[in-house]
């Protein structure tokens, strides 16, 4: 299965608000295994960031400025997250976001929901952990994910954080998957013995088979003639 871990940052928190994206990180993942693909840019947002994004992300506008504009890179990202299981976490937040930026560059149908399943890492861990905080940050340290090296957020660097955190949320059902491969081999190995084993049989030699004979003639007179096994 092929599955592309996805964090955005934004200049903003309310898309109802025009606020847009900035910076798209992806890591790509199959059969639970990182492939080294990645996606990610920066991106000229034409408009002013809001203070709190900046202190946040460390992105300003003139570090921006002559990025790509979404429209310039939306066909690519789409071919690399269209049909695989896209995992954010809040995803809810980062799907609207790139709508909003799919309609603006002309695109915006089908949505990205049906361009690729989404799963949302927040709503797992929400079922993991009831009633405890489970930001990003929270989760790195309850499942013992090294995050020492985030000081701002970054859109590549939480996707980074966010597969391990995804894979250490999830690692009982690759257990599990392997597990029942085991034992599925296993199946198919007992089987194969057993259709391709031939029994060995022991016969008996001259001198036992005299043994036997006296036995039965010993057990036939005292039971006079009566002996089942000899007639049989």
């Amino acid at each position: 299965m092929r599955q592309v871990i996805l964090d955005t940052e934004t200049t903003g928190l309310e898309v109802q608000r025009g606020h847009r994206v900035i910076e798209i990180g992806c890591i790509e993942l199959v059969q639970r295994r990182r492939t080294g693909r990645e996606f990610h840019t920066y991106l000229d947002p034409e408009r002013e960031i809001d203070e709190g994004a900046r202190a946040v992300t460390g992105l300003t506008e003139e570090f921006l400025r002559g990025k790509p504009k979404f429209a310039q890179i939306a066909r690519e990202f789409l071919d690399f997250v269209e049909g695989a299981e896209v995992i954010a976490h809040n995803a809810s937040f980062d799907v609207a976001f790139l709508d909003a930026e799919l309609a603006r560059a002309g695109l915006g149908e089908p949505r990205l929901a049906e361009r690729a399943r989404i799963l949302d890492t927040l709503v797992l861990a929400r079922e993991k952990f009831p009633g405890q905080r489970n930001s990003l940050d929270a989760l790195c340290k309850r499942l013992e994910v090294d995050n020492s090296h985030r000081e701002l957020h970054g859109a590549l660097l939480d996707a980074n954080l966010l597969a391990d955190v995804y894979l250490a949320l999830t690692s009982g059902q690759g257990a599990l998957g392997f597990a029942e491969e085991t034992a599925q081999a296993a199946t198919r190995a007992s089987v194969e013995l057993r259709v391709t084993v031939r029994p060995f049989v022991l016969r008996a030699d001259a001198q036992e088979i005299a043994s036997h004979e006296a036995r039965l003639a010993a057990i036939d007179a005292a039971s006079k003639g009566n002996c089942v096994w000899k007639r049989a």
